[in-house]
């Protein structure tokens, strides 16, 4: 299955719709599949003693996205063809996403807070979870806490029964190749693959996926194609005058463009697997050698040469 490939807007809209409408129309000219902004309030992110300890902490207010800005991003999402989400970091942030949203992605650093994890699960809306720094343990009961939140299947907004997406994750910034463990993918998929409930009834199965913090396009095709990443996603930057390009973890589009149609182009090689001639080889069959002579090209052939046939 050919991986969904999800741009990360993080903080580098600059509070701006206008550049917020060019990552979308960016998103979608490099061939990803959706767009995911943050909802937050600093001071509804940290506590009161970050902000004594590290004042400038205060300054990511202007890193904030607009709450009134929601239906315009998701509108234009749906005039490009792709998917709008947001990660919600306060509990109303949920309830102010629902309206526009397609699926909720919840962070890495929010695995631990149950009651964001019930409130995005009880919507019946797909959830994306990141487990950067999170052992099996931590994930075990995130996925405990979202699953048992499900509304009923009949209730779920979603048709495909892939209704919880785990993203494998490395909240280094960047985070170096040789520390991405992508094997860890497999760990996850063996974990958590089997459907929950009753497929019949229309369960929910358990994709496994690839948070990109490397900017390294051979870890995101060993997370593909040697370890089937389902999802991918990663930080996307327009020109590198985002508030987070500096960190190191934002692709731009350019970057980004080449591993995405070049990951997709090697999904389009698969084929059936029937062993046949491909219609590009059809011109050079007569080409061959001829099994009595082994000179070039087949005796038909010659003959066909021979009164002017090319």
């Amino acid at each position: 299955m050919t991986p969904q490939f999800i741009a990360e807007v993080s903080s580098n809209h600059h509070q701006d719709l206008t550049r917020c409408f060019r990552f979308i129309d960016e998103a979608a000219q490099i061939g990803c599949d959706g767009v995911k902004f943050q909802l937050f309030k600093v001071e509804e992110l940290f506590s009161p003693e970050v902000f004594i300890a590290k004042p400038e902490t205060a300054k990511r207010k202007q890193w904030e996205l607009p709450v009134h800005f929601l239906p315009d991003l998701a509108a234009r999402c749906r005039e490009k063809g792709i998917q709008f989400s947001a990660t919600p970091f306060y509990l109303k942030a949920v309830e102010e996403l629902y309206p526009h949203v397609d699926f909720y992605k919840i962070a890495s650093y929010e695995l631990l807070w149950d009651d964001l994890l019930k409130a995005c699960a009880q919507t019946g809306k797909p959830v994306v979870l990141s487990t950067g720094m999170a052992d099996m343990d931590e994930i075990n009961h995130a996925v405990a806490v979202i699953v048992s939140a499900l509304p009923a299947a009949d209730a779920l907004q979603t048709t495909d029964r892939q209704h919880l997406t785990l993203l494998h994750c490395i909240s280094g910034y960047p985070a170096p190749p040789e520390e991405c463990n992508l094997s860890a993918i497999q760990t996850l998929r063996e974990k958590f693959m089997p459907v929950i409930g009753d497929p019949s009834a229309g369960s929910s199965e358990i994709r496994i996926g690839w948070s990109d913090h490397s900017v390294n396009p051979g870890v995101i095709h060993r997370a593909v194609h040697r370890w089937g990443a389902e999802m991918i996603e990663f930080h996307l930057d327009l020109e590198g005058k985002g508030e987070e390009f500096n960190t190191g973890h934002c692709w731009l589009p350019e970057e980004i463009k080449k591993v995405i149609d070049t990951v997709k182009s090697g999904f389009r090689a698969d084929g059936s697997g029937i062993k046949v001639p491909a219609p590009s080889e059809q011109p050079d069959r007569d080409w061959r050698a001829d099994p009595v002579d082994g000179l070039r090209p087949l005796r038909a052939k010659r003959a066909s040469l021979k009164t002017g046939d090319k």
